[in-house]
């Protein structure tokens, strides 16, 4: 807690990374392969008739005020001011209904059109952060909002300089934080420490269309599910990201085929499925994700019964701000 009050956003902001940004008036097909082509999961948008970054706040631009208090509880989880997978999946949710209708939104809509549709003209800010505002303050704004990318966001030219993650955040604690002493909970387990999601697992079977995942993810806001197979056992993991790469692959006028299938067909090496046991430490937990350079790793039982989801937003909410008195998972 005291590591990333006393560091800020730009202390975590790489010597050099990849930005994308798209045109509100880019074509939606042509922004989700790019998105995949650069290996990103999100992109700010940019309204040249505006000249400024889509939703974001007039005047006090970039203070720790706006960026964290822009969004109004009850809205929808989504950074309207960005594009990201989430929308994607949105796009084929709504609009897709057989293997044998093109989904012409998809070919032909652009960004902004999608905006119009989705927002229907309902006014909702970019959730970002001031590159001198403090880690913590990112930890809490990304957990509080449930948003997986924050933009940091030069003040006075109002550039975008990085997106935060979950995952760049534990990385640079990872890394930084040896220098300090470890809490002695780190010691106990998940299980002692109830680190992760243990009830009501949403999972999806082996042979269910894709369709029905997309379902799951729009349903219970999940960034990922379990596969499992005819005995309940985890044989996989489905995430939002892999969605994504239907874009890439045109394959999503299909979506009757089944989640196995998906999974197979997927072009290129992903995180898979990294599974703990409830009896491993929150240090290993910590160790596995950040070295693995994964999202979440799945608990089950010795028989690879799914028994909960241990995610990055689970562990900096443990590690940053219950210590401060703050639950921002259940607020």
């Amino acid at each position: 807690m005291h590591f990333m009050r006393s560091h800020c956003c730009y202390d975590a902001v790489p010597t050099s990374c990849k930005l994308v940004v798209f045109d509100t008036t880019l074509e939606i097909k042509k922004a989700f392969v790019a998105l995949v082509a650069n290996g990103v999961r999100a992109a700010p948008l940019w309204d040249s008739k505006m000249q400024s970054f889509v939703g974001e706040c007039q005047g006090g631009r970039g203070s720790r005020g706006t960026a964290m208090g822009c969004r109004q509880s009850g809205q929808p989880r989504v950074s309207t001011g960005m594009l990201t997978i989430t929308d994607f999946i949105n796009i084929l949710h709504r609009y897709y209904r057989s293997p044998l209708v093109q989904i012409y939104e998809v070919e032909e809509h652009k960004i902004e059109t999608w905006r119009e549709v989705y927002l229907q003209g309902s006014f909702k800010p970019l959730v970002y952060i001031s590159p001198s505002d403090s880690l913590f303050d990112a930890v809490y704004s990304l957990i509080k909002h449930k948003i997986h990318r924050l933009p940091v966001i030069e003040p006075i030219s109002g550039n975008v300089l990085h997106i935060l993650t979950h995952k760049r955040i534990l990385k640079f604690l990872h890394i930084f934080g040896s220098t300090i002493p470890k809490p002695r909970f780190l010691k106990k387990t998940v299980q002692e420490l109830c680190v992760g999601t243990f009830r009501d697992v949403a999972v999806v079977p082996e042979n269910a269309p894709v369709y029905a995942a997309l379902e799951i993810f729009v349903d219970r806001r999940v960034s990922a599910l379990p596969v499992v197979n005819a005995a309940g056992q985890v044989v996989g993991l489905y995430s939002r990201f892999d969605v994504i790469h239907l874009a890439a692959q045109k394959t999503y006028n299909n979506l009757d085929i089944s989640v196995r299938e998906a999974l197979r067909q997927r072009t290129v090496c992903l995180e898979g499925v990294l599974t703990c046991y409830p009896h491993e430490t929150m240090e290993d937990i910590i160790d596995r994700i950040t070295e693995e350079q994964v999202h979440r790793l799945v608990l089950v039982d010795e028989n690879r019964y799914p028994r909960g989801i241990v995610s990055l937003s689970d562990i900096l909410q443990a590690l940053v701000l219950t210590p401060a008195g703050i639950d921002a998972l259940n607020s």
